[in-house]
Order: C-alpha cells, then sequence, then structure tokens
C-alpha cells in the first residue's frame, strides 16, 4: 500500500484514539464508559494492524488478533455482571 494511504490512516487513528480517551474521562455512566473502552480497544487494534503492516513484522498483527479477543471477552463479562447486578446475581 502506497504511504500516501498509510500515513494519514496513521495520523487518523491516533486522533481517534485522543477523541475516544476524551469520551472515557467525560462518560457520565458506567455504560458510556463500557462503550468507550470498547471503542478504544478497537482503534488499538487498527492501530496495531498497521503498524504490523508498515513495519512487516507480523507479531504486531498477533498481538492485534490478541487484543480483539481479549476485549470481546472482557465486554461480554462486564455486560452480563451489569446485567444480573453481581459476580453471583
Amino acid at each position: 500500500m502506497p504511504a500516501f494511504i498509510i500515513v494519514p490512516a496513521l495520523i487518523w487513528a491516533t486522533l481517534l484514539l485522543v477523541a475516544g480517551g476524551l469520551v472515557l474521562v467525560r462518560a457520565r455512566d458506567v455504560f458510556q464508559r463500557i462503550v468507550a473502552l470498547d471503542l478504544l480497544a478497537v482503534i488499538v487494534i487498527a492501530l496495531l494492524a498497521l503498524l504490523s503492516y508498515v513495519r512487516g513484522q507480523p507479531y504486531c498483527f498477533d498481538a492485534a488478533v490478541a487484543l480483539a479477543l481479549m476485549s470481546f471477552v472482557a465486554t461480554v463479562a462486564t455486560a452480563r455482571y451489569l446485567d444480573k447486578g453481581g459476580p453471583f446475581g
């Protein structure tokens, strides 16, 4: 992929990461925080995938896949925890 596509994508993803951090800080309730954390995880996954492509290092992509799996499990676990009202409820 040409550099004129990769560089703006990296800059855009970094700006989105900052904006997502601001959304996380300004979140009013726990549900907005969960969504903001999930958004930040998706942006970090995109950054890792782009860096894997740019540097040609496959372990960055492996880290992106591992983060995606952990983020999915954490989001589902948190949603179930909040739905039931506790760990055993």
